[in-house]
This record gives C-alpha cells, sequence and structure tokens, in this order.
C-alpha cells in the first residue's frame, strides 16, 4: 500500500492542509515549507490520486504543450523537461505540434483543449504564426503561458530568455577573435514570433558597439530552421562570392548545416570561417568540430512556466495582471569558433 498524505505530512513535520495545499499548487505555501513536504512526497515516493483531485478541484489533472516542430531538438528537449516538472506536480502532459500553421494555433488557443479534444487545466504554448494582435485570450478559457518571444500584448504570461543580449554575446565573442565580416544566417521574417528579429537586433546592436559596419548582403534569411536550410545558405554565400570570415547561425541546426557544407566545400572551421550556434542542442557537443553556441536554461523555462500555470490555477483566473519571466542563459565557446 502507498504512502497517504497523513505519512506525507508526519514525515515533513506540517499539517494535512499544508501536503494537501503543496500537491494542489496553491500559491500561499512558504518556500521553506513546500521544499519541506516535496523532500517528504520524493522519499516516500507519495503518489496523489489524480482522479480523486480532479473531482475535487474541478480540474482534468492535463496540461497542454503546444510546439511548432516535435522533431526540433531544441523542443524536443524541452517537451522532456516540461514532462518531468510536471510529473513532479502530478500533471499528465499532451504534446500538440502546430506546424507553425496560423489555424492550428488559434484554435488551440481559443479552444482551451488538447490532442484529441481533451479539456485541458491550462495551456503551455510556442507561436510561431500569430502576431500580437492575434494573441487574445478566450473568455473562461484555460489560463496560457506563452514560450518565447512571441509578446502577447500584456494578456498572458510569458517565459522567455533575453535573445538580443544574447546574440550580442555570440557577436561580441566572434568579434573578439579578430573577425569583422560576420555573416548571420536564420532572418524570417514570414514569421511573427520575434526570434530572428531580437537575434538580428542583438547582432547588429554588437556590431554597432564595436565599430563595424553591416553588410545586409552578409545577412541570410531562411525558410525553415533546419540542418538543410543552414547547409544551403552557406553555399549560396560561397556561390555568390561573400567574403567573410565569420557565420553566426540562430540556431544550431542551421550551424550544423553549414558545418557539413564547410566540409564539402573545403572550407576550415574555424581556420577559414568561425562558425557559432545558438540553442546548447547535444548534437552541437558531439559535432567536429563542437559548436559554439548559447545555452539557454531550458529547464528553468520549462519550471517557470508551469509555475506561471500554478500560480494562476491557485488564485482560480487566467485573468489579471500578466507578467514576463526572462530565464537565464550562458555563452559557451567550443572549437568551431577557437
Amino acid at each position: 500500500m502507498g504512502a497517504s498524505l497523513k505519512d506525507v505530512a508526519e514525515r515533513a513535520g506540517v499539517s494535512i492542509r499544508t501536503v494537501s495545499n503543496v500537491v494542489n499548487d496553491f500559491p500561499l505555501v512558504a518556500a521553506g515549507t513546500r521544499e519541506r513536504v516535496q523532500r517528504a512526497i520524493d522519499e516516500l515516493q507519495y503518489r496523489p490520486n489524480a482522479a480523486a483531485r480532479s473531482l475535487r478541484g474541478g480540474r482534468s489533472g492535463l496540461v497542454g504543450l503546444v510546439l511548432p516542430e516535435i522533431a526540433s531538438p531544441y523542443f524536443g528537449e524541452l517537451a522532456a523537461l516540461v514532462t518531468r516538472a510536471a510529473e513532479r506536480r502530478s500533471w499528465t502532459v499532451l504534446v500538440e505540434q502546430t506546424d507553425g500553421d496560423p489555424e492550428r494555433e488559434r484554435r488551440l488557443l481559443d479552444g482551451g483543449r488538447a490532442p484529441g479534444g481533451q479539456v485541458v487545466d491550462g495551456l503551455l504554448i510556442s507561436p510561431w504564426a500569430l502576431s500580437p494582435a492575434d494573441l487574445r485570450p478566450h473568455p473562461g478559457g484555460a489560463p496560457v503561458v506563452l514560450l518565447g518571444e512571441q509578446d502577447g500584448g500584456g494578456r498572458f504570461d510569458r517565459v522567455a530568455i533575453d535573445n538580443v543580449a544574447a546574440a550580442a554575446d555570440v557577436t561580441r565573442h566572434l568579434l573578439a577573435t579578430g573577425r569583422r565580416r560576420i555573416a548571420v544566417v536564420g532572418l524570417q521574417p514570414h514569421l511573427a514570433n520575434g526570434t530572428a528579429e531580437q537575434r538580428h537586433r542583438g547582432y547588429r546592436a554588437a556590431l554597432a558597439e564595436a565599430g563595424v559596419r553591416p553588410d545586409p548582403a552578409l545577412e541570410v534569411p531562411v525558410r525553415r530552421l533546419h540542418r538543410a536550410d543552414g547547409a544551403a545558405a552557406l553555399a549560396g554565400l560561397l556561390d555568390e562570392g561573400r567574403k567573410f570570415d565569420a557565420l553566426f547561425c540562430f540556431t544550431d541546426q542551421l550551424a550544423l548545416g553549414a558545418l557539413r557544407t564547410a566540409g564539402e566545400r573545403g572550407v576550415g572551421v574555424p581556420g577559414d570561417v568561425a562558425l557559432a550556434g545558438f540553442d546548447d542542442i547535444e548534437d552541437g557537443r558531439f559535432s567536429t568540430p563542437s559548436l559554439t553556441t548559447v545555452a539557454p536554461d531550458k529547464a528553468a523555462i520549462a519550471e517557470a512556466a508551469l509555475e506561471c500555470l500554478a500560480d494562476r490555477l491557485g488564485r482560480g483566473t487566467a485573468a489579471g495582471p500578466a507578467r514576463c519571466v526572462v530565464v537565464p542563459h550562458r555563452f559557451v565557446a567550443r572549437e568551431s569558433s577557437a
């Protein structure tokens, strides 16, 4: 027979009510007490009765995670972290892929439902296609937390990193290695999510800071952020005879594709061209050379997003002032830019 609420309360030295508040993610529990109760839950391997919780609280115990591309290493790693963090709260995560289609994003945002039509307690969504004007709360809908750079216009809680600062960090590093002709790959003017625009802004700001004039001919747009797009982008720059000594790709996938083209064309990395990506996906740590990148704190993104959701559910409303949680990032220099 498994542990009970009473067992957890005795182990943590608190009341059964306090344990219940922690299990149900009510926000008004002191951080030290919450930590002590969670430790007792983990030690006793207590598992709440999800069905009973749903009946008592009018909740399904389900959280929707809406992503553009599940196959993307970045989103795949993030989904795994969200799932683990949700398990600690006794939530089940249902994942939906939108492919950046505006109608699918709008339907999920408006309906408060996850795959198969299940009603969820809340949604975590990374919108690619919807503009800030399109992002409007659904009256009476489930709480929504935005993941990424899309600005919800103060209507939704949002969790993101500082992309402008992160891209400036990469560019400053490349400049510090003596590079002055820094090409960028990853502009996406056809999308409304703002990620590429912010990274472009950080790149431009670092160039201006160093007194380097940007060359629009070295700023390459892409349709998607896949390896094939990065490979084609570098091939295009080389075919056009562009002169550059560094390449900053707005995702690691783009950078890995570019690295393949560099090898095929006899371009030395980092000897001829220093290379940097963004996202710190696992593949970049094992490529040859290993990939210089920006490492967003993905675990912190997952935790912060679920904490925002838990706070909304604890207060019993999706309405109220929205907050933006900016999660730290690290710049990681590796062999590709040495």
